[in-house]
């Protein structure tokens, strides 16, 4: 009987795709019982490519958490309570980096195995500064100065918008209604606004990995106070990275979860070897040892504290626990894309043209109305 092949797709970056093809490579499809090759995508294809068209090509996807609500609608992913015991997922949910076990947990039953653990950082040029500042009225000054970019691209103006909001106190989308709150989310509109008036014009097409290889190949930016952590850019000395800044010292650390899952989907027929090929990329084992050595970026608490890790990787991973630790979720509604999608556009479109605060805030608040299902969980 022939062993078979399964098929997964994955981002194409090296933190995304050189662990997953490395270890599938150590697979013996006669020792193992299986083969598994992994094809990869853009980061703008895994932000915003529907995930049932990914699940009817690829036995495995690596997808993020606010695309559940969507692939639950189309019926595409096996939860992971059909695959692996209570006492399994409880054990990853103890042992993982802040809330990314639970990111895919929706409508009672989690979505994917979160093999990857990141959220919005602060991103800063050590040669150009002693230390990086830590609050946002910090960052502003700086900004005035020259040098600080803004992540807006893609679905990024609405991250970092609903960041601010976070270190405001106000967790976008908490309730299932109302997008953020008013007076919140006007001081977060006008900080947007006098940052962005400084933000350098010509880089505001980058995406976060484009963001981070020009800071780390040129001097005119310092600074990306928001921008999604990739360990890969740490090494070397040139960037460091620290914690999201806060509203005010002692105040939330306000930063939008991010990171990946592996989602098995249901074309795809599941065998125990594959299953232990899952169990073994979630072992402390990988995650604090094979994924580093092979640029990914782990989940596990354990490997995040491991003081060699940090230490061959700049210190990444303690410098930036405690905002992944507080990081909050965006919403996973079916639609829940779409409208991360228009919310960004909205609010390029109105740091372009000045745009007063309620005049945004209420066609945001109209868009989360439109794209969101009545009773849906966020």
């Amino acid at each position: 009987m022939t062993a078979p092949a399964y098929r997964g797709l994955t981002w194409d970056h090296p933190r995304g795709y050189r662990a997953l093809e490395s270890a599938a490579a150590r697979i013996d499809p006669a020792r193992d019982g299986f083969a598994l090759s992994w094809d990869r995508h853009s980061l703008e294809g895994f932000e915003e490519r529907p995930i049932a068209e990914q699940c009817g090509l690829y036995d495995l996807v690596v997808l993020d958490h606010p695309h559940v609500g969507e692939a639950i609608a189309a019926d595409c992913l096996i939860p992971l309570e059909e695959l692996f015991t209570a006492e399994e997922i409880a054990n990853w949910g103890a042992k993982v980096m802040g809330r990314s076990l639970s990111s895919y947990r929706y409508a009672g039953r989690h979505w994917a195995l979160p093999l990857d653990a990141a959220t919005q950082v602060m991103a800063w040029r050590r040669e150009s500064m002693e230390r990086p500042p830590t609050t946002w009225d910090d960052v502003a000054d700086l900004a005035e100065q020259g040098g600080v970019v803004l992540s807006l691209s893609g679905p990024h103006a609405a991250l970092s918008f609903q960041s601010i909001c976070a270190a405001l106190g106000a967790n976008p989308a908490a309730d299932g209604q109302i997008f953020v709150e008013r007076a919140a989310g006007r001081e977060a509109w006008a900080l947007l606004s006098r940052l962005a008036a400084h933000s350098p014009k010509g880089l505001g097409g980058l995406n976060p990995i484009g963001i981070l290889e020009h800071m780390s190949r040129h001097e005119d930016v310092v600074l990306c106070p928001l921008v999604y952590g990739y360990v890969n850019y740490a090494p070397g000395g040139v960037l460091g990275f620290a914690d999201a800044p806060r509203a005010r010292a002692g105040g939330p650390v306000g930063s939008i979860l991010g990171g990946t899952g592996i989602g098995v989907s249901k074309r795809c027929a599941v065998t125990p070897g594959l299953l232990n090929h899952l169990r073994w990329l979630m072992s402390p084992e990988a995650q604090g040892g094979f994924i580093p050595e092979h640029d990914g970026q782990p989940s596990l608490k354990s490997a995040w504290r491991d003081a060699e890790v940090n230490a061959r990787w700049g210190g990444f991973y303690a410098d930036t626990f405690a905002t992944l630790e507080g990081a909050s979720l965006r919403p996973r509604h079916d639609g829940a894309i779409a409208f991360q999608t228009a919310a960004s556009e909205r609010l390029r479109q109105g740091l372009e043209a000045g745009d007063d605060a309620d005049v945004v805030l209420n066609h945001l608040q109209a868009l989360f109305v439109r794209l969101r299902p009545n009773g849906a969980e966020t």
